[in-house]
């Protein structure tokens, strides 16, 4: 018996003068999703990233992505859930939040990202994070289960708390629920 022989088409078709080339809207695409395939994006971000000049490609094909296809693109994200500030802005929180950021900081940066005001504070209050305690957690983490009592120590703690983005508040709070 004779094996069986199966022809396939070649995997790779080098272009040629006679290959017709992808469309510039459907080049952004793949780039799009392969963008949000990594991790969430805000609509800023990705326009962002989808109108950078890549360094290596040929200028001739960066060229040829219009204004209107990228718009284009945004929009069959938006059509397809792929891009959703909201979703972002709760995801974003919840990661820093993790990350032992502030909620001062993360909306800092999230604004710097294009989430507007509104959409900050909706997500801020969709979280459930007690960012008392998370700040206690993170000076603990940094200098010690029993904080320091001194002033100059005290103060230290303080500088650190706000630098990660916590409120002047919850960082009072800590030294006030003292044990």
């Amino acid at each position: 018996m004779q094996p069986l022989l199966f022809l396939s088409p070649p995997l790779f078709t080098p272009m040629t003068d006679a290959t017709p080339r992808r469309s510039a809207y459907s080049r952004l695409l793949d780039r799009a999703m392969r963008i949000l395939a990594m991790r969430d994006h805000s609509e800023q971000e990705l326009r962002r990233k989808l109108g950078a000049v890549l360094p290596g490609k040929n200028e001739d094909e960066q060229a040829q992505a219009t204004p209107e296809d990228i718009e284009k693109v945004i929009a069959w994200c938006h059509e397809q859930r792929y891009l959703d500030d909201d979703r972002f802005a709760e995801r974003y929180i919840a990661s820093r939040g993790r990350k032992g950021y502030g909620p001062q900081r993360i909306r800092q940066e999230l604004q710097q990202k294009g989430i507007s005001r509104p959409s900050c504070d909706a997500a801020f209050a969709a979280c459930d994070v007690d960012w008392e305690t998370q700040a206690r957690e993170q000076a603990e983490r940094k200098f010690g289960a029993p904080l320091p009592r001194t002033f100059p120590e005290k103060a230290k703690v303080q500088r650190f708390l706000l630098y990660r983005g916590y409120y002047m508040e919850d960082i009072q709070a800590i030294y006030r629920n003292f044990e």
